[in-house]
């Protein structure tokens, strides 16, 4: 078996559905922090199956939360002292900024590029969220 060594601060994201931790370090602009991260793939899961993992050392200045967007069922173990001092789902947020692009042709964010991709969440329970300049909505699944 693999030994990855443990964090002394940072976050480590499981229950990623294996394949998908590629996509997420690259959702969340890992690679434009200056930060050591680890990623994980296929781990063994007595809760899924097949998992990936991502660990990221050190103090974060991203919204995590936004993964809830498109991995709603990942967890967040936040690492402090080399001790797990929170673990928790993540949770969708009311708003996200940059993180989902409007496919609406006839959106102002096509003409105007340089402005940020903006989308309130609209339904909850169907994690529909919708952007502010046009309505499109957009679905976890598109």
């Amino acid at each position: 078996m693999l030994n990855i060594g443990g964090l002394h601060q940072g976050v480590v994201i499981d229950h990623i559905p294996a394949g998908e931790a590629m996509k997420i370090y690259e959702y969340l602009n890992l690679g434009d922090l200056d930060c050591e991260v680890a990623i994980i793939k296929n781990a063994s899961s007595k809760k899924i199956g097949r998992k990936d993992i991502i660990k990221i050392e050190g103090p974060l200045t991203i919204n995590i939360d936004a993964l809830a967007v498109r991995n709603p069922n990942v967890t967040i173990n936040i690492i402090e002292n080399d001790v797990i001092v929170e673990k928790r789902p993540v949770t969708l947020p009311n708003e996200v900024t940059n993180i989902i692009k409007c496919k609406n042709p006839r959106c102002i964010t096509c003409i105007e590029q340089e402005l940020p991709h903006i989308f309130r969440l609209t339904n909850k329970e169907d994690r529909v969220y919708r952007c502010i300049y046009c309505e499109e909505a957009y679905k976890r699944n598109e």
